[in-house]
């Protein structure tokens, strides 16, 4: 449900009948991030999973950018680098670069993928959970009344069992689609056991990394995993309208092309334009034999290129296995403190996701007014709340989410 205009006024009010919060200048202690890494903050972030804050020097990468694209003189030697940042997603996630491709989000990349197996024409089965991403519910709900089998397996104790996979893939089976990280509860599929189990059955595998990439580690290639796609907004510290999709090399003569963009093009030759070499077609072109070739589309979003230029090596030179201990040892602590307060956990307690779910009928009308008061931010839903922590956080945000948490 949503606040109603008088618990809106309520919140409000409350929120300004407390002092406010310091606004501080470094991260806290404990914190991984190092002091002038993030802008000054009076707001304890712990919604690192819905939109990860830009580190600065993610925000100086774009303003160079657009220097140059407000044409100020003192940038037009700035150029835009494309394709480092490709290369260092590839690296993040043990893949080749020739095996990424730009995508607009997480969602058009597994549509891409579902298109270029043919689907829901060519029919046959389909094995997912209920834990992969909300919004790909209805994209399978349509495979099925489009004449696919899909399979839905279910969690039983905020997991989806191996047993449950292995009984659920059988020969027939095309794909396995999941969410290596679920961005309801934290689950971590093994996916390389995942893997072992669909291509034994002769089937693929997708995996949405969108909750893994740059939080946990990654590698595409001891899983075998053939698919695998991320927007950048959450933890590669990016923004809204660019992705990644990575697609396994051996995978692609299997692949059915369904997209022409001219991103994918190696070369074009027309011969209709004044002065164009004449020939029997009104072009010649190939496409690039990788994926780029067989999924670029059109124009990419070019501050947000600048932007994973900087954030990306900002979070290699952290590095993910420091990321995610340091994620963890404030997700073990909410575990072990919200049980305690009669939250019970949606999330898995040995979970190394920074990721921590509870249950609470109406959590928003319960949690909204306090939280904004207090001036901590979480994803708050109608019947759970989620908290993610991530390399600017430290036990001060977890002490004042803890404060003014109310009592159950």
């Amino acid at each position: 449900m949503r606040l109603t205009r008088r618990q809106y006024l309520a919140a409000s009010t409350a929120a300004a009948a407390l002092p406010a919060a310091a606004v501080r200048a470094t991260p806290p202690a404990g914190a991984l991030a190092r002091a002038g890494d993030f802008a000054a903050t009076d707001i304890a972030y712990l919604d690192n999973g819905s939109q990860h804050p830009m580190p600065l020097v993610g925000k100086a990468a774009v303003e160079a950018y657009l220097a140059k694209r407000t044409l100020d003189p003192a940038a037009q030697g700035y150029v835009l680098d494309d394709e480092a940042p490709r290369a260092a997603f590839a690296k993040l996630i043990n893949a080749d670069a020739d095996e990424i491709a730009w995508v607009q989000s997480t969602t058009a990349g597994e549509q891409m993928v579902l298109r270029a197996l043919g689907l829901p024409q060519a029919g046959g089965h389909i094995v997912t959970d209920t834990l992969h991403f909300f919004g790909s519910i209805p994209l399978y709900e349509e495979m099925a009344r489009q004449g696919c089998e899909v399979t839905w397996l279910r969690p039983v104790d905020g997991r989806i069992r191996i047993e449950d996979m292995r009984r659920a893939v059988r020969k027939g089976t095309k794909l396995v689609a999941l969410s290596l990280v679920s961005t309801i509860n934290g689950f971590e599929h093994d996916l390389k056991a995942v893997c072992d189990i669909a291509h034994a059955a002769g089937a693929l595998v997708y995996a949405d990394i969108i909750h893994a990439a740059g939080a946990v580690p990654v590698d595409v290639k001891a899983s075998g995993v053939d698919f695998a796609a991320c927007a950048t907004y959450k933890w590669l510290m990016g923004d809204f309208g660019l992705g990644f999709l990575y697609v396994r090399r051996d995978v692609l003569p299997r692949l059915k092309r369904s997209n022409y963009g001219y991103y994918g093009m190696k070369t074009f030759t027309p011969h209709v334009y004044p002065l164009d070499p004449p020939g029997a077609t009104i072009a010649d072109y190939d496409f690039s034999p990788d994926a780029t070739g067989a999924f670029a589309l059109g124009t990419h979003a070019h501050a947000v290129i600048a932007q994973l230029g900087a954030t990306l090596p900002y979070i290699a030179a952290l590095g993910v296995p420091a990321i995610q201990r340091h994620a963890q040892e404030l997700t073990d602590r909410l575990k072990q403190e919200l049980p305690r307060r009669g939250y019970p956990l949606m999330t898995p307690p040995e979970a190394r996701t920074p990721i921590v779910t509870c249950v609470l009928a109406g959590a928003r009308e319960r949690l909204t007014a306090p939280m904004a008061a207090a001036k901590v931010r979480l994803t708050i839903g109608a019947n759970r709340f989620r908290l993610t922590p991530s390399v600017q956080n430290g036990h001060a945000d977890i002490d004042r989410f803890l404060g003014a948490l109310p009592k159950v």
